[in-house]
């Protein structure tokens, strides 16, 4: 496996593209000690990148969020992505934006520090293996759980929230998991490691109302295509205790797109009809925005 930080092609830094593998920080930077750093994730469908307003505008609004300013306006940044896409030619794939206080403060406090900005793009493959992904994906819920929004900036995508789904993840691929199931600091069910969570129980969708974690772009999405197709959508509070009545769940993400699971904890699930519907419907949608684009 070739190291991310040694592949070929550009990425944007702070307004030029340069060599992939020019790209480099200082170790004394602000976002690397102390988390003051957002991103994003989007996919290219067909040369496209899907949602990519939506994106942007969650970029320059998680940054808001941990008090820094972009130095870029909304279409600087999406015809920055635009360009570093075409640069790398891969008519599918994923982009990582990125936005970080720099080094010329170490310490909390980093009023006059540089906010730096970048754009990788790079070919991505099923996030989880096709496999699993259509026998539906195993789960374990960890003990690690998201924070009440009074302790944390939960609705910004920023990588200090992140900490928590690399250690529950790697402990779910150590018991021979996908991925982990989070509850929230009240015992309620919240999300996965990088995707959102629904429950169909008798033909309904369910999903938690998204109060402490982010309201994913792509769950707005399934939900407008679930309502499309007249299922009824549920947002509430959801108990574990409720998978030993629910028939199907799937998760929702940018980069699982619309995935199966088949099981969480000692909770088997059928990958049913309705997830399918949803799986396929998103599948058609970004392929098509994807080539009416291209065209």
């Amino acid at each position: 496996m070739v190291s991310f930080d040694d592949q070929e092609g550009q990425i944007w830094y702070n307004g030029e593209l340069v060599p992939w593998k020019d790209t480099k920080l200082h170790v004394l930077t602000h976002g690397l000690h102390y988390a003051s750093c957002v991103f994003e994730g989007e996919r290219v469908y067909n040369g496209e990148v899907f949602k990519l307003r939506e994106h942007t505008q969650r970029l320059i609004d998680s940054a808001h969020e941990l008090g820094f300013e972009i130095p870029y306006s909304l279409e600087e940044l999406e015809q920055a992505t635009r360009d570093t896409v075409t640069a790398q030619g891969y008519p599918d794939a994923y982009v990582r934006p990125v936005a970080w206080r720099g080094s010329e403060m170490m310490g909390v406090s980093a009023q006059t520090n540089t906010i730096n900005v970048a754009i990788a793009v790079w070919e991505w493959p099923s996030y989880f293996s096709p496999e699993a992904r259509m026998r539906g994906i195993k789960l374990k819920t960890s003990k690690w759980r998201r924070p009440s929004p009074e302790t944390a900036p939960v609705h910004a995508k920023a990588a200090g929230l992140y900490m928590i789904c690399t250690l529950s993840k790697h402990e779910a691929e150590a018991d021979g998991c996908d991925d982990a199931l989070m509850l929230d600091w009240r015992g309620q069910g919240a999300e996965s490691t990088g995707a959102n969570i629904f429950l169909v129980q008798e033909g309904k969708i369910h999903t938690p109302t998204p109060d402490c974690f982010l309201d994913g772009i792509t769950r707005r999405t399934v939900i407008g295509l679930a309502k499309d197709r007249d299922y009824e959508v549920i947002e509430r509070t959801i108990m574990p205790e409720e998978f030993a009545k629910t028939d199907e769940v799937f998760v929702t993400g940018t980069a699982a797109e619309v995935t199966p699971v088949g099981k969480i904890d000692d909770y088997n699930f059928q990958v049913g009809s309705v997830t399918r519907a949803l799986l396929e419907d998103y599948d058609a949608l970004v392929r098509a925005a994807g080539s009416e684009a291209a065209a």
